[in-house]
């Protein structure tokens, strides 16, 4: 059963994520037809800093049920990987003498989804117990990572527990074009179909 998560306030979907994140079905990936366990949870672009504190709340609420939350913030995880090959200094010192397309062709190559970011997060992965993976960040990254890339890129790493992907914008379906992510409600050709909307998840 569909749920149509914009016409819902604030509470009523942070209730609904809430209600299925606590749940032993989402835990346990059930009713997904041997899918690779992931799910957008999309949102309103004007409502970004509110989401952001009540991302806060619902991993403290998750922890004091028991359940750990591996949260990847992924314009976090960007800055880490450019200081670790000495290219943030040297940009944030020169950013002014860059044109746009060339800082575009130097962070893409250093944040590939494949060779870069996806390694980075199955450290962070091995590194600790999680029972749900948050991929947060997302509108902070774009141009650079693109949500489809990423996903793509992450099916055979994150396929064991339930990864949550917070994204500002749509997760679209029609039988014309398939699903594909709407970036800031303006983007549409973001395509991946292997996903989850985390509102038509019932528990």
């Amino acid at each position: 059963m569909s749920r149509d998560w914009e016409v819902m306030t604030i509470k009523e979907r942070y209730d609904h994520i809430t209600h299925v994140l606590q749940s032993q079905r989402f835990l346990n990936k059930e009713g997904l037809g041997n899918e690779v366990p992931f799910f957008i949870c999309p949102y309103k672009v004007e409502e970004t800093d509110e989401v952001e504190g009540l991302l806060g709340n619902l991993k403290k609420l998750l922890k004091n049920t028991g359940i750990n939350v591996l949260d990847i913030n992924l314009y976090d995880l960007s800055i880490e990987l450019l200081k670790e090959r000495d290219i943030w200094d040297q940009v944030i010192a020169s950013e002014s003498e860059y044109e746009k397309d060339e800082l575009l062709e130097i962070f893409s190559g250093v944040l590939d989804a494949e060779d870069y970011i996806v390694p980075a997060i199955a450290q962070r992965m091995e590194e600790g117990s999680y029972d749900i993976l948050f991929i947060t960040g997302v509108g902070a990254v774009f141009p650079y990572i693109r949500s489809s890339h990423l996903l793509e890129n992450l099916q055979s790493t994150a396929k064991e527990k339930p990864t949550v992907l917070f994204f500002p914008g749509q997760y679209q379906f029609n039988l014309e074009k398939g699903a594909h992510l709407v970036l800031f409600n303006r983007m549409p050709n973001d395509r991946y179909y292997r996903a989850f909307n985390l509102f038509d998840y019932i528990v």
